[in-house]
């Protein structure tokens, strides 16, 4: 999987475990593409600065993951739902 994506997806596990500085760091980043120049002129920090903590936050997201295992689990529960029957299946996605 594309190291962006994986990031992203833990992002939507483990999102509200983060500052609100660096929601909209990993935002403007990943989600909207602002280079780390443009970043750092939004944020009036240093290029290095943003960079830092990009790299701090993939490393949280990373860390939150390993040791909780949200993310791999919801995998492998949506994995044992397809092998359900149509309905009960169905009933299962509506509560999740």
């Amino acid at each position: 999987m594309d190291k962006n994506i994986y990031l992203s997806n833990l992002f939507d596990y483990y999102s509200p475990l983060l500052t609100e500085k660096q929601k909209n760091y990993f935002i403007d980043y990943y989600f909207n593409n602002l280079t780390l120049s443009e970043l750092s002129e939004n944020y009036n920090v240093s290029r290095n600065a943003i960079h830092k903590s990009l790299k701090d936050i993939e490393e949280k997201l990373i860390f939150y993951e390993e040791n909780l295992s949200l993310y791999s689990k919801s995998l492998k529960i949506k994995k044992i739902i397809s092998n359900l029957d149509d309905d009960l299946k169905n009933r299962i996605d509506e509560l999740i």
